[in-house]
């Protein structure tokens, strides 16, 4: 088959202005917990895209570990390349693609690390081999081969035994938002498309054309 030739006609739901929340962080927290009860692959899966200072952008994929109104929470290695371009440029993009819903969500805004307190609590609400695995995994760094990996994960768990601590590399990151966008896939690709913009303490809600 010829790639071009795939497509598919969106026809499950419709997402309006009535109908929606006046605050996004509501919105998408019915679309989160939807995805949930649909059982969709990996629902908590979001793309997070960052640009180096040559102005690159890359993507990769995370997952969230927490939201509220004081942004979106997830955690990696601070020394990886996502940790580095945030670092010389604090903004970020988070995108959520539920497929089997035909829903995307998009996000931008500045990032900041969370509080140290934070970071040790969920890093040591992390099963063991996990743990282990933030010291044994220098992240986005070239290495010989996967027997690196195992030395290392061999080495830090007869270190530390039980009680890894958290390593002072990883730890987590909050994106604070300043715009949302959700989309809902319809029929004859005429999608709605709402965009939230933060003015002020409130929230400007708009549609976009698809």
């Amino acid at each position: 088959m010829n790639i071009a030739d795939l497509r598919k006609s969106y026809e499950k739901a419709e997402l309006n202005e009535n109908a929606s929340h006046a605050d996004p962080l509501q919105q998408f927290e019915q679309w989160l917990q939807e995805a949930i009860a649909a059982e969709v692959p990996e629902p908590n899966a979001m793309t997070l895209a960052t640009v180096a200072s040559n102005l690159r952008p890359s993507t990769r994929v995370v997952l969230i570990k927490g939201y509220d109104a004081r942004g979106i929470v997830w955690y990696t290695n601070y020394a990886s390349q996502k940790g580095q371009e945030l670092a010389g440029n604090p903004f970020a993009a988070l995108q959520f693609h539920w497929v089997e819903l035909e829903r995307v969500v998009r996000i931008e805004g500045r990032v900041e690390k969370v509080s140290d307190e934070e970071s040790d609590a969920y890093f040591h609400s992390r099963p063991l081999d996990s743990r282990i695995g933030a010291w044994a995994s220098p992240q986005s760094q070239v290495i010989e081969g996967r027997t690196v990996l195992v030395t290392n994960a061999a080495k830090y768990a007869a270190q530390f035994m039980l009680n890894p601590p958290r390593p002072p590399h990883w730890g987590g990151y909050r994106l604070v938002p300043d715009q949302w966008q959700f989309w809902q896939g319809r029929k004859s690709r005429l999608h709605d498309r709402l965009r939230y913009t933060q003015e002020g303490d409130q929230w400007l809600r708009e549609r976009l054309a698809p």
